[in-house]
């Protein structure tokens, strides 16, 4: 079972790089995303491979006029890991760790892009998820994550877009999630009885900033992890004892959230309004119920839909999850700098310290 990858000094077991291990879980993935900072365009796109699949998948989403484009492609790989294309979509590694090129080309879709992310920063190495519902094993996995300035063009309906002005974030994960077909016999209290999920990557003009948190039901953190970095390349983590959290009232959409960093604060506030600008996760796969990422769809399969931005949508798996465009506050040694990035949440199921119950129930 030779492949490309056999070629690298890259083997770190006596298997072909096709193989991955035992797990049928495993997977490794790319997520992208950029924003104008006048809200204007929010774009986001994922590659993932899972080799015991033997499935790739890949997602193009745009955010504009009060539409979500959402472009999605799912091919057979043959164990070739080194083809990152899917369908129309295609993920290049320029140099390793400073830029990523992204293209998608011409489709049924009104769709196409030729867009570059280069690093602001070295990438920085979340600490290692690992967690199981009593005996089963639901994750493991690494994270690297790294902000950057994007140049290039998008295209939608016909229209040039220069993204030349936008900033974002790119991560790499790699390890075991659920991913592929349902199991046929789940854990007894389901496979998603709980999961609360912040994730903050944040952009200012000589600093990047990083925190995120899962809590259990108590509100209790089992992976919480924050990091400034300066564009110099001098990096402080930071592990706060409390978050200060709010929700807008009749949803699980965070109002506000605030925190020490050791040397300083962080303060970070989705935008309301007109300003607002929020994607939906589901457009890259997660918790969709056709497009969930590793599903089989033949040789090759590309789809596209639009959502439409409706400020206060039905609470449901396909918009539970989302991104929130936000303005930021990071200070520090006493001097304030203003940025904007992303709120990320996925709140499933109780969490007593910020006043969450049942599986979907909103805020007060």
């Amino acid at each position: 079972m030779l492949t490309k990858g056999d070629d690298y000094p890259l083997h770190q077991t006596p298997e072909p790089m096709a193989l991955s291990g035992g797990n049928r879980n495993f997977y490794d993935r790319y997520f992208f995303n950029g924003y104008s900072a006048d809200g204007s365009i929010f774009f986001a796109a994922a590659l993932g491979i899972y080799p015991q699949l033997d499935i790739m998948d890949a997602a193009f989403c745009v955010s504009i006029d009060g539409k979500q484009h959402n472009l999605r492609a799912a091919k057979r790989m043959g164990s070739e890991r080194l083809d990152l294309t899917v369908g129309p979509i295609t993920v290049t590694i320029v140099e390793p760790l400073q830029k990523l090129r992204l293209i998608v080309a011409g489709n049924d879709s009104p769709i196409t892009a030729d867009i570059t992310l280069t690093a602001r920063h070295q990438p920085i190495e979340e600490p290692r998820f690992i967690r199981r519902e009593g005996p089963r094993l639901m994750m493991d996995y690494t994270r690297m994550t790294q902000n950057g300035d994007w140049s290039g063009t998008i295209t939608v309906e016909g229209r040039d877009i220069d993204i030349a002005n936008c900033r974002g974030t790119r991560d790499r994960s790699w390890g075991i999630r659920q991913v592929g077909a349902s199991e046929s016999q789940p854990p007894p209290a389901g496979e998603f009885p709980q999961f609360w999920w912040l994730w903050t990557p944040l952009n200012f003009d000589n600093h990047a900033c990083f925190f995120h948190s899962n809590d259990d039901g108590d509100g209790l953190p089992w992976n919480r992890r924050g990091v400034v970095d300066t564009i110099s390349g001098t990096a402080e983590e930071f592990e706060p004892k409390a978050i200060d959290l709010s929700y807008h009232s009749g949803s699980r959409r965070i109002k506000q959230v605030a925190l020490e960093t050791g040397t300083g604060s962080l303060s970070i506030t989705p935008r309301t309004g007109d300003a607002a600008r929020t994607f939906y996760m589901s457009g890259l796969g997660y918790l969709h119920p056709v497009w969930g990422h590793g599903m089989d769809h033949g040789d090759l399969e590309v789809a596209h839909d639009v959502i439409t931005l409706d400020p206060a949508p039905a609470i449901d798996m396909t918009t539970i999850h989302i991104q929130a465009l936000s303005d930021t506050v990071l200070t520090v040694d006493g001097q304030e700098h203003h940025g904007i990035g992303v709120v990320e949440q996925l709140f499933i199921g109780p969490h007593a310290t910020s006043g969450l119950a049942g599986i979907m129930d909103p805020a007060a």
